[in-house]
């Protein structure tokens, strides 16, 4: 929403504008007749304001300057009847977004310039955000903490993807980072200027992904009150993040690939073709290549957007990285609170390493920062951890030394029983397949544990 001040002590002229801009339902327009009224509601933080040079109270030139002192960023309109250049290119010098004459295409007139200025804001916007992704400074130590072998193993797959545009495909459990490593490629790549724009799909509604993907054209559909530029288009010079690509319906799947292998986009309801340069980078928790098989998902997409796999390692099974990541994130949350760092207690650290994490990297953080509110001390005792997961078979003891296949065992097992040993709802549970069941089931080891 676009929240507009128009100061005009004409109150029929006034109303006008504001009916006239209220048209686009983006614009909220607030009126005032006089300077001293605006004034008293610049705490609401209007987004642009119009003023009208020959006020009652205090001059529009005055107006201006004390605006200014107050906020120097906010754009200002200046609408007088005076066509005195001198007057117009003094305001101009100062400051002021335009200068509009009052006629009858005075409405015309402020409409353009609101529009020419909300997009220029919109650019300043993205080069911030830009400036800010940039100076994070996205080396791989710094935005993917860890230092076992799986997590090494991923720093080499980065390090190939950044050598071409290829295409790379992101799997991996809920939790280990997805989006992180995908951003890891994008700002160490060369279109590490251009935009990176992350859609996930399981968020957007079924019949509004085309629009998502592609924009649309006004009045393309029921709502289409503007032309709206899709997600590919944003990218476009840069990198698309198709998080959760699994759950994209098989009609829209046919729809990506074919954009895909034109390299061109149409927004819904237009006819311009569009051309894409885009790298792709997508990411899913399941198992593409049985969704293929299952026939949720497309053979020609998936060896279209396969491209460069990286399989991201559960927390569990990243050694002593629980210990590190948990140490950045006290350090992280100290930093954003302005408080003193917290340590870990050894039974703390204990109970951190026994547990299984089935919510991966993120579950750890949210139990991290719960930990640092709940500590009362200068350390973070055993009592202050405290977990999400219900099911206390989650809980992994390292000092074991089980196998993922005995692991693995326990787990179906667990669901087996919970489910009454219904084996359809299980592999639902779980997400695998009925035969890594019965498998299971038929193997020695399992009949012996049974």
């Amino acid at each position: 929403m676009c929240k507009i001040f128009v100061v005009d002590d004409d109150p029929f002229f006034g109303e006008m504008l504001r009916y006239h801009l209220q048209l686009n339902p983006d614009y909220e327009v607030q009126l005032f007749t006089t300077a001293k009224e605006c004034l008293s509601k610049l705490y609401l933080n209007p987004d642009i304001i119009c003023i009208d040079f020959g006020l009652p109270d205090i001059q529009g030139d005055q107006l201006f300057k004390q605006i200014k002192n107050i906020n120097p960023n906010l754009p200002i309109i200046v609408i007088s009847g005076q066509e005195n250049i001198e007057v117009a290119i003094n305001f101009l010098k100062q400051g002021a977004k335009d200068y509009i004459v009052k006629n009858e295409h005075t409405k015309e007139l402020l409409w353009s310039s609101i529009v020419r200025i909300r997009e220029n804001i919109s650019l300043k916007q993205e080069v911030e955000v830009l400036k800010e992704e940039l100076e994070k400074k996205y080396t791989f130590e710094k935005t993917i903490i860890g230092q076992s072998d799986a997590i090494k193993n991923i720093f080499s797959k980065i390090n190939k993807a950044l050598k071409s545009s290829i295409n790379v495909s992101i799997t991996g459990e809920t939790g280990t980072g997805k989006e992180v490593v995908a951003k890891a490629i994008h700002y160490n790549s060369t279109r590490k200027n251009k935009p990176f724009v992350a859609v996930n799909m399981a968020a957007i509604p079924k019949d509004l992904v085309e629009s998502e993907f592609f924009g649309h054209e006004k009045g393309a559909f029921t709502g289409a009150t503007d032309k709206s530029i899709g997600k590919f288009e944003q990218a476009n010079g840069g990198t698309i993040f198709l998080d959760e690509i699994a759950e994209l319906d098989l009609n829209l799947q046919s729809k990506l690939l074919r954009a895909l292998q034109e390299r061109e986009i149409t927004r819904v309801g237009g006819k311009q073709k569009i051309k894409l340069d885009v790298r792709i980078i997508i990411a899913t928790h399941k198992n593409l290549a049985t969704e293929v098989k299952n026939g949720n998902f497309r053979e020609d997409l998936y060896y279209r957007i396969v491209g460069l796999p990286i399989e991201l390692p559960p927390l569990r099974d990243r050694e002593q990285d629980t210990l590190i990541l948990a140490k950045h994130f006290i350090e992280l949350f100290s930093k954003e609170n302005k408080v003193k760092p917290l340590s870990l207690s050894p039974e703390a650290r204990k109970k951190l390493l026994k547990y299984a994490f089935p919510g991966n990297v993120r579950e750890l953080k949210s139990v991290i920062d719960l930990a640092c509110v709940m500590a009362d001390h200068t350390e973070i005792t055993e009592e202050d951890i405290n977990f999400y997961s219900l099911e206390k078979e989650t809980e992994v003891f390292h000092n074991e030394q089980k196998t993922l296949k005995e692991y693995t065992t326990e787990i179906i097992l667990h669901f087996l029983k919970k489910n009454n040993n219904d084996v359809i709802k299980t592999a639902k549970a779980l997400d695998i397949g009925k035969s890594t069941i019965y498998n299971l089931i038929s193997s020695t080891e399992l009949k012996k544990n049974k």
